[in-house]
């Protein structure tokens, strides 16, 4: 297989791929120098030659594009010519994106599929891909090939369909982006109670992850605590005024305890909804 792209999602692939015995031929990246060098470093990782879009040959049956969605259908568009008869697969890792941004390969008799891991790539984290889920949506013959690609990387694959493709990505959106939103919410929180942000982190930690094994375990009505669960407006309403000074935060604290009211259970639901209306 050949892999465009250098960046996180590219660079654990490769690498992985390499690991599971796929043979990587080429790393392709953009047209000039400066995206070149990293796509050296990736190559020598996986065994593959560093190419340009212009310069790639293409000698493989797998085409694995690992490109922002902004650039797949171009990139895609670039490399159909020379694909034509010789790549018999390409996918895309797009979370919100359908298989029809390759429609340029497709339509040079290449089969293609979105193949999205639900799961987060940053330079210096190296997650493992046991048991991760990968949606996949696109052409039958494709998705065979994806299935048996994401086994042998260790994951676990679920056919999406089309018309669910971006409800799919707003949902993952809440797992790792948003979550870290919320995270950083929480550490601001923190400043008002006179911690640092390294403090929060470090503190949150324990209760961060037993929440998380909670809900993992128990669900989330089981896993539920604190003043709303009790119905204590009292301290709610303590907690409002602290938070009065810093808006964003509070914002944020009335969003989640509103939604809290209408899907976990909590006593006094009258006196709070009011509370979090003003």
């Amino acid at each position: 297989m050949a892999i465009v792209g250098a960046g996180s999602l590219a660079t654990f692939l490769a690498v992985a791929l390499h690991k599971c015995g796929y043979f990587v031929t080429e790393i392709i990246s953009r047209n000039s120098p400066r995206p070149l060098r990293p796509a050296r470093t990736l190559a020598s990782k996986a065994g593959a030659r560093a190419v340009t879009m212009r310069t790639a040959t293409l000698d493989a049956e797998l085409l694995w594009l690992c490109v922002p969605d902004r650039a797949i259908r171009e990139a895609a568009s670039s490399l159909a010519t020379r694909a034509k008869g010789k790549v018999r697969f390409a996918f895309h890792s797009s979370g919100a994106l359908l298989s029809r941004e390759l429609e340029s390969l497709r339509k040079g008799g290449t089969a293609v599929a979105s193949v999205h891991p639900l799961m987060t790539f940053v330079p210096g984290s190296h997650p493992s891909l046991a048991g991760v889920p990968f949606a996949l949506e696109g052409d039958a013959v494709a998705t065979r090939l994806a299935r048996r690609v994401v086994r042998d990387l260790g994951g676990k694959s679920f056919a999406l369909p089309a018309a669910r493709k971006a409800a799919y990505h707003a949902w993952a959106t809440f797992t790792s982006p948003l979550w870290l939103a919320f995270l950083v919410t929480m550490e601001e929180a923190a400043l008002t109670a006179g911690l640092t942000r390294t403090d929060a982190r470090r503190m949150s930690m324990p209760i961060i992850r037993q929440t998380l094994e909670n809900y993992s375990r128990l669900g989330p009505e089981h896993s539920f605590s604190g003043p709303i669960i009790r119905g204590d407006a009292t301290t709610v309403a303590k907690h409002l005024v602290v938070l009065k000074k810093y808006p964003a935060v509070r914002d944020v604290y009335v969003a989640l305890a509103r939604a809290t009211l209408d899907r976990l259970p909590a006593r006094n639901q009258t006196e709070l909804q009011r509370l979090l209306k003003n």
